[in-house]
């Protein structure tokens, strides 16, 4: 078993380690597809091949880690109980593995917490308790809870059994795919990127292979590249992010220390890139995949990585609210120029807004929603504000609707500007 990194030891897990816990976590875990992707390979320029962890049990990778931490408890152990903290994932891997092993579960979440993800995590046997408005009261709340019952704490990614765990990802990906160059992987706190790199680049050396592993964070929520820089793991001010899945403030120790060693470079992702990558997964892929899970092919889609070669990229979770997967498919849209929000002041008289409606039908685009108001501000008492989202086919078709407009004598302005 992994013990804690020193100065004359390597945090990374032996591959012997992850191999024996490839038997255990095949108990539970499915072997996932890996799916070749014509369009971002078009977009990267060489072969791209999407492992989906969506379609995972429980429908993230998390399982891997939750159910190879809590195999390894002590009878004592699983009689005292297990509890977690988790927006999602991790609650529901916890109390997966909890029913399957015939622990009892006990999971803090924060109020906000999706409602299919709480539910889920109900279902699948545990108690949940609902704790503060970000994740880090509810993971306080499971401490106490810990120290005061005794139940054992199972953390979701700052563990050796957890890391060994995810890194059983790594073998799958390794006997699935053909001769890789490189593999993307999404980073929150660090557990899946930790075990996948440990098993890829110890199966690469022992073949006399070099293979490229590249992290993927949320821009508003990226740790890495300033305690990367700070030297040690550092606590950062976060802000919201659809990615909630990886919002983590400060990355784990162990996962540090193994991504300082292991991994090639870790790349930030804005909110629009995760928005289009979803709608590009959706309608190229048939793929659902929640907005952590993506940060991959945002990536990709987001053009700042270079020659990669082949390429695996992780998807590793598809657990998304319908409510946030509404809100994510209309910024994916307006990210790739196929939703346009405009404002158009207008003379105060009749035939006006028709005519607009028919100028935009005209270029063979559709209006989807319409404000007309008399009492926006800095309107003359002559003037009206009429607000058109319209639905366009991308960038060149987004400009010719508004080249229309203003050739027939509106001024058309983008709603944001």
């Amino acid at each position: 078993m992994l013990e804690t990194p020193s100065h004359t030891r390597s945090a990374v897990p032996a591959l012997a380690d992850i191999e024996a816990a490839r038997a255990v976590v095949s108990r539970v875990a499915q072997t996932t597809p890996l799916e070749t992707s014509r369009y971002l390979a078009e977009v990267l320029g060489s072969d791209v091949l999407l492992k989906l962890e969506n379609l995972q049990r429980t429908g993230s990778y998390k399982i891997r880690g939750a159910y190879n931490r809590m195999s390894r408890l002590s009878d004592e152990e699983k009689a005292r109980g297990v509890v977690a903290a988790s927006a999602g994932n991790h609650a529901q891997g916890v109390a997966f593995a909890a029913r399957e092993l015939g622990i009892k579960a006990t999971i803090f979440m924060p109020l906000g917490v999706a409602l299919p993800k709480l539910q889920a995590t109900r279902d699948y046997g545990a108690d949940v308790l609902l704790r503060g408005h970000t994740v880090e009261e509810p993971l306080a709340a499971a401490a106490e809870y810990a120290a005061t019952t005794g139940a054992v704490l199972i953390p979701p990614f700052d563990h050796p059994d957890v890391i060994v765990g995810q890194g059983t990802l790594g073998l799958e990906i390794w006997e699935q795919a053909p001769a890789f160059d490189t593999i993307i992987v999404p980073i929150g706190g660090g557990g899946l990127i930790s075990g996948v790199a440990s098993a890829i680049k110890q199966r690469a050396a022992a073949e006399g292979r070099e293979v490229r592993v590249i992290g993927v964070q949320a821009a508003n929520a990226a740790a890495y590249p300033t305690s990367l820089a700070m030297g040690e793991p550092t606590k950062i001010s976060t802000s919201a992010t659809i990615a909630d899945g990886i919002a983590v403030a400060k990355p784990g120790i162990l996962n540090f220390e193994i991504i300082r060693e292991l991994v090639d470079e870790i790349v930030l992702v804005t909110e629009a890139d995760i928005a289009r990558a979803i709608l590009v997964l959706l309608e190229r892929a048939k793929l659902v995949v929640e907005p952590a899970g993506a940060v991959g092919v945002a990536a990709i889609l987001s053009g700042q990585l270079g020659e990669l070669g082949t390429t695996v990229v992780v998807l590793s979770g598809g657990n998304i609210d319908p409510l946030l997967m509404q809100r994510v498919i209309s910024n994916g849209l307006a990210a790739s120029d196929r939703y346009l929000k405009l404002k158009i002041m207008l003379p105060d008289r009749p035939g006006q807004l028709a005519r607009t409606a028919e100028i935009v039908a005209e270029a063979n685009a559709n209006v989807i929603e319409v404000l007309h108001t008399r009492h926006g501000r800095g309107l003359q008492l002559s003037e009206v504000e009429l607000e058109l989202s319209v639905e366009t086919r991308g960038p060149e078709h987004r400009a010719e609707v508004i080249a229309r407009l203003r050739d027939a004598g509106y001024d058309a302005r983008l709603a944001q500007d």
